[in-house]
């Protein structure tokens, strides 16, 4: 609630969100129309118009929405009872994410007691800095997303997979994130049920979409969400590491090798999600969880493009698990925030080192404890 009545000082996001809720409000359609064109008509119907389309930036402004519709209802709602005022649809918002919060805390303490786990866990996201900091006070609204996504898995959970699809639909339609996922739940579901599972997300998705729907909808949005594999870079591990010996070593030159990067990551974590459906005992809950852990992970150790607020997922995945590095990432992730120190966001990779030396670190000590515990454990099954 400390956050309540300030404007995000971190993030400049807020601006487009509640720009797209304006144009919605007003029967404009997000996803068909730049910022960069509206701002010409002097009859633009929304208010706060030159301020919202300064603060979003050079880089929004030249691109259509990449928000998801049910993201886009959110900004709707903070536009209509914001009443016109920048910090009032900031203040609806905000709530609207503490309730999804609280939320997630009511139903992953649930599922936890459902899978034998203690409910307490659910505090370790619930109360961590970077949920506080970064979704309540700079409006992000990876919350929401996991709210839905947490309520699913929990019908999911309890056998309820009929009522559990429309929900996870919704988080989709949040974040696109929980697409990653789909294919690791045919094991857990079985054939009949998965393909009745997934027919219900494509309804649902598709009822909701529709009122943004048009001709140019698929290709500006397609077209959007690829920059983030193709064009960004922020907080990475691998990548970096990749991008110093490609310019080093090969004379790569940045901007093409982002590209094929790009590519590289996207078809890497598709083939990682086959692997996990496949060859891993997704029929139980606890391996199904370790599972979107485990591909999250990778697809995250792979970006270019990291932002603090993305970890939040793997914290939340984590709880319900026997892996704590990602509550360790959640921490050290804050060494990325130098670059929000320079006026054109120049990243420190000696920092970004330390952070990645650390959750690597952790993460290879867990396997190995692991390991080491299940050999402990066959010794002792041993006659002599």
């Amino acid at each position: 609630m400390v956050f309540l009545i300030t404007e995000p000082n971190l993030s400049q996001d807020f601006y487009r969100f509640i720009w797209d809720g304006e144009l919605v409000k007003n029967g404009i359609n997000p996803y068909i129309h730049l910022p960069n064109e509206l701002i010409l008509d002097t009859a633009l119907p929304i208010a706060n118009a030159q301020e919202l389309y300064t603060g979003m930036g050079e880089l929004s402004a030249k691109h259509f929405s990449n928000y998801p519709p049910i993201n886009q209802l959110i900004f709707t709602v903070a536009a209509l009872l914001g009443g016109g005022n920048i910090l009032g649809s900031v203040i609806v918002m905000r709530l609207i994410i503490i309730l999804a919060d609280i939320g997630i805390v009511f139903f992953s303490r649930k599922l936890l007691l459902n899978i034998g786990r203690s409910s307490k866990l659910a505090f370790w996201y619930f109360l961590n800095p970077l949920v506080i900091v970064e979704l309540i006070g700079n409006l992000h609204f990876e919350g929401v997303m996991l709210f839905f996504f947490v309520w699913s898995l929990y019908l999911i959970s309890v056998k309820k997979w009929g009522w559990a699809a429309p929900i996870y639909a919704i988080s989709i339609l949040v974040k696109l994130v929980p697409v990653l996922f789909l294919p690791l739940l045919l094991k857990h579901l079985g054939f009949k049920k998965s393909i009745g599972f997934y027919m219900l997300i494509g309804i649902t998705s598709i009822l909701i979409v529709l009122p943004f729907f048009s001709d140019m909808f698929i290709n500006n949005y397609s077209e959007t969400v690829g920059l983030w594999f193709s064009n960004f870079e922020f907080n990475a591990s691998i990548y970096n590491l990749v991008k110093k010996i490609g310019v080093t070593y090969f004379d790569a030159k940045p901007w093409e090798l982002i590209k094929v990067y790009g590519k590289i990551v996207a078809i890497s974590t598709v083939l990682g999600a086959l692997l996990l459906t496949f060859f891993r005992k997704n029929q139980q809950f606890n391996t199904l969880v370790v599972s979107m852990l485990v591909l999250l992970s990778g697809y995250y150790f792979l970006s270019s493009t990291l932002h603090p607020w993305y970890i939040v997922y793997v914290l939340m995945l984590c709880i319900f698990t026997n892996y704590r590095y990602p509550i360790l990432w959640s921490f050290v992730v804050i060494l990325s925030y130098y670059a929000y120190s320079n006026p054109d966001y120049q990243e420190n990779l000696w920092l970004l080192a330390i952070e990645y030396i650390l959750v690597f670190g952790f993460l290879i000590y867990e396997i190995a404890a692991k390991k080491d515990k299940k050999l402990y454990f066959f010794k002792k099954l041993r006659p002599f």
